[in-house]
């Protein structure tokens, strides 16, 4: 199996079940040497990555070779905006260290037998991606919702008074999306105190919901789907699901269903490194097409 690196740009909203032409030649998943290069350098503000979060498009119809094999479920419509709310994580140099030791361990356990599976660690250039904790499934807010939303899930935040929190990685886990057409490769975290994230996902999706948008995780009884799938509706706000086991983090996707045997493998994954790794969110991101608005959560 080839680890490789390869950007998460627009993985939100694009799937398929096509592969795409290799390239001669892709980077392997140890890139310490750019991480010895910048080392020196202090870390960007996360102000600065809300500034230029989306690549440069190359494309003006959906051309899955140019990403993986991926194929774009919501298509683009013109005034449609693609949304997504979520809690964003840029692991320090030591936490990545940790999440590379991770994917080297999946490429060994999993040998040449494997199907390809990229990493969303960095992008094919070796410049480090965040990472993140979705609170929606991805959306599409027509022109005129745009305004009303953002102003609507800011107020609803801020009276929620959901204070900042940490969370604990702790398991490896293999999820689906809805058309298990990709299989994501992810960190299931902890439950944290106050059940915050479950109030955050309350929160949007009871905002999406009044602009027509569907629910994510609600209504799930058994096993959890990626971020991606689809649900068909919401309880109400008075009987609120735990849906704890559901939050995760992505670290590396495959178009390939992992076999009952390399989830074995991966189950068999020394985790003891992630004891140390304590996740802290102190704000939620909307991104609504190339726009990120980043909220603050409660300090009182």
């Amino acid at each position: 199996m080839a680890l490789v690196q390869y950007s998460d740009t627009e993985s939100d909203t694009e799937e398929s079940g096509e592969e795409s032409p290799r390239p001669a030649k892709r980077p392997r998943l140890n890139s310490s040497s750019v991480d010895d290069q910048v080392s020196s350098l202090p870390p960007l503000p996360s102000a600065f990555r809300d500034l230029y979060a989306s690549s440069t498009r190359v494309s003006v119809r959906d051309d899955p070779s140019l990403h993986g094999g991926r194929k774009r479920v919501i298509p683009h419509v013109e005034g449609n905006w693609p949304t997504h709310i979520y809690l964003e994580w840029c692991p320090s140099k030591a936490e990545l260290v940790v999440l590379d030791a991770i994917l080297s361990q999946v490429e060994v356990k999993l040998g040449e037998d494997a199907g390809e599976i990229h990493s969303l660690l960095r992008s094919d250039l070796g410049v480090q991606l965040p990472l993140h904790i979705s609170l929606s499934r991805p959306v599409a807010l027509r022109t005129e919702q745009r305004q009303a939303f953002i102003s609507m899930f800011q107020t609803a935040l801020q009276e929620s008074t959901v204070p900042a929190f940490s969370a604990h990685p702790y398991s490896l886990d293999w999820v689906s999306n809805y058309e298990r057409t990709r299989w994501f490769l992810v960190l299931r975290v902890t439950k944290p105190a106050k059940d915050n994230l479950n109030r955050l996902l309350g929160l949007s999706n009871r905002s999406l919901a009044h602009f027509g948008q569907p629910p994510l995780y609600a209504g799930i009884s058994a096993g959890p789907v990626h971020s991606h799938g689809r649900h068909e509706s919401v309880k109400p706000a008075t009987q609120p699901e735990d849906l704890s086991h559901c939050f995760h983090i992505s670290l590396a996707w495959s178009l390939t269903e992992p076999t009952p045997e390399q989830k074995k493998k991966v189950e068999a994954i020394d985790l003891r490194r992630l004891q140390s790794l304590i996740i802290q969110f102190d704000c939620v991101k909307v991104k609504i097409g190339n726009n990120i608005s980043s909220i603050p959560l409660s300090t009182v």
